[in-house]
Order: structure tokens, then sequence, then C-alpha cells
């Protein structure tokens, strides 16, 4: 019998490699691609808690990614507060904007929830492109950089640590929350509504719980992408971004945080491989989207991606009958009733 990999021991031996990227490369170029992947990695985690766990199709998910930017922006520009202090008015405002939303489209279901998200996201981008105090079309400039304590990070390294620091603190928030009693409840929701509710899972309210979890992340993201490239505007927070941000979802592995990462590499690092081919490697990056959709429907690295793997050399712990079985593989470990989320 395979024994599972420890929960999250890929992720972040992942992580512990990025970490030492910036040590074989003093590329400027090669560390700005490095933590705008750390960015969609971050806005992918907070949108697989909506669609992936609580199985919400949001298509305006760049909304809560423009709040928490425009914030901090309007904030740190207009007013002169610093960067660290404008992250909690951006999460509040999310949170906000959150429930105004979904206290009552939450009871929509598939289509008509993905309009009423992909609305939300096209009114936020317009206010944001008619709005004086953000700087209409041409956005906001001169952003500040971005201080914690006496250390200014205003670097291309020094952004790349902070966003891999931020990275690692999603990802340690989605391993906890899936497992826990909200994330169960969510993963009921997102398998059959109907039973979910007729075993007494208060299902509006989990949603809501979703919906908002997924805007505190998209909002801190914002808040630490503009003091990143110093200067905002409103098409970087339109429907093509929420629709990036799906689609290294669907690439990666609804649900799955392994698949959330590995998603966002794709879809940011393999354009900037072909860039060299200018338009055609559009051409190219969509025909492995449809061969990825066609062969691996359900993402590169699915939930539970993972089970089955066979360390070399595992201890193994022989029972008194004389059988051999694995030491970690036990039908009672809390991970065994996760199979029911592959069917």
């Amino acid at each position: 019998m395979a024994a599972k990999l420890p929960k999250g021991g890929v992720i972040l031996a992942f992580i512990a490699v990025a970490a030492l990227v910036p040590q074989f490369t003093n590329n400027q170029y090669y560390l700005s691609v490095g933590y705008q992947t750390e960015m969609l990695i971050c806005l992918a985690l907070g949108l697989n808690i909506v669609v992936g766990y609580a199985g919400l199709l949001d298509l305006g998910f760049a909304a809560f990614f423009a709040i928490g930017a425009y914030t901090t922006a309007v904030l740190s520009v207009n007013h002169h507060w610093s960067i660290i202090a404008t992250i909690v008015p951006g999460v509040l405002i999310a949170v906000v904007c959150a429930v105004i939303i979904g206290l009552p489209t939450l009871r929509l279901r598939s289509d008509y929830l993905a309009v009423v998200t992909l609305g939300f996201g096209e009114i936020i981008q317009t206010i944001a492109n008619n709005m004086s105090m953000t700087g209409g079309p041409t956005g906001i400039y001169g952003i500040p950089t971005l201080t914690i304590s006496h250390i200014v990070i205003q670097t291309p390294v020094a952004f790349y640590y902070v966003l891999l620091v931020l990275l690692l603190l999603f990802v340690l928030i989605s391993l906890r929350v899936r497992h826990s009693r909200i994330g169960r409840a969510w993963l009921c929701i997102r398998e059959d509504e109907d039973a979910a509710q007729a075993m007494g899972i208060k299902i509006h309210r989990y949603k809501l719980y979703a919906y908002m979890g997924g805007a505190v992340m998209g909002s801190l993201t914002g808040s630490l992408y503009a003091p990143a490239l110093s200067a905002i505007s409103p098409p970087s927070f339109g429907f093509s971004e929420s629709l990036l941000i799906l689609m290294a979802l669907a690439i990666g592995g609804m649900g799955s945080v392994s698949g959330a990462i590995l998603g966002g590499m794709i879809v940011v690092i393999l354009p900037e491989a072909f860039r060299q081919f200018a338009q055609t490697r559009l051409l190219v990056f969509g025909l492995v989207l449809i061969i990825v959709m066609m062969t691996r429907p359900r993402g590169l690295l699915p939930e539970n991606a993972f089970r089955g793997f066979r360390w070399p050399f595992r201890r193994r712990v022989a029972p008194l009958d004389g059988a051999v079985i694995p030491m970690v593989a036990t039908a009672s470990s809390p991970s065994a009733s996760s199979e029911e989320d592959d069917r």
C-alpha cells in the first residue's frame, strides 16, 4: 500500500527552492517575472477559496485586487500614509464590498452568479477609470516604496522575498482551512448544495465566508502590487486579469493548493518564455491550454494528486499478525476522508 505524501511537503519544498532563486541570478528581468508570478499565485490562492473550495464561479475577482491596490495608492500618494498603514483600510473596504455584493447574489447559482460577479468587476474598473481621485484612465503614479520598520523595500529582490512571504502565508492558510470545519462545509456545498442544506449547513452564510476570505487575499495582494510597480492604471484590473487568474486555477487544478501554484507559474512564465516570437507566442500558449484541458480536464495537479506517492526507504511497522503496513497510511487519518472530494 502506497504511503501518502505529507501534507504540504511538496509545496514547502517548492517555496524553499524559490527562496534560493535570487542567489543564482542578478538579472532584474528574471526577478521581476519572479515576483509577478508570485503575485498571480497569491491571487489564484485567493480565488481558490471561492471557486475551488466553495464551488462559486467568480469572474470578477480582479475587483478585490483593484480595491486593495487603489486604496493603497490613493492613501499613500494623496494623503501620505505609509504603505503598511494602508493595508488595513484596503482589506476593510474589500470585505464590506464582498458583503454588499455577496448577501443578495450568493443565493444564485452557476451562470447567474458568474454574470453578477462579472458585472461587479466591470463596475469597479469603471469607477477607477472615471473618478478623478483614482487618476482616471492614466491611473496613479509615484506610489512610495514599501517600508517595514527601518527596512526600505524597493529592489526586485526585496519585493521577491516580500511576496514570497505573502505566498507562504496564503499557502499555510489554505492548507489549514482546507481541513477545518469551515473547509469541510465548503467542500460539501461545492459537491451538492441541496445535500449540504439538508445536513444543516448554513450554505448562504458559508458562501459569504468564502467570498469574504477571497476578498481579503485579493486586497492584500493588491496592496503590495501598487508599491511593487510604483504605478497602477485601470487596464490592470479588467476582465482579462480575472480570466487569467481563473485560467491558472483551471490549468493547475480546482481546489488544489499545489495546482494553484503550478497554474500561476505556467500562466506567467510560459508566455514570457516565448516572448521572442511576438504575437505567435499567444497562439502557442492557447494551443498548450487546449491540449491541457483535453488531456487533463481536472488540471495538472488536482486535489490529492500525490496520493499513492511511495517514499523510498520508508520505515514500516509490523502489526501483531505479522503483516507489513506503511507507518503513516492509515484509514483513520483525517486525509482518508478526502477521497470523497475526487469523486
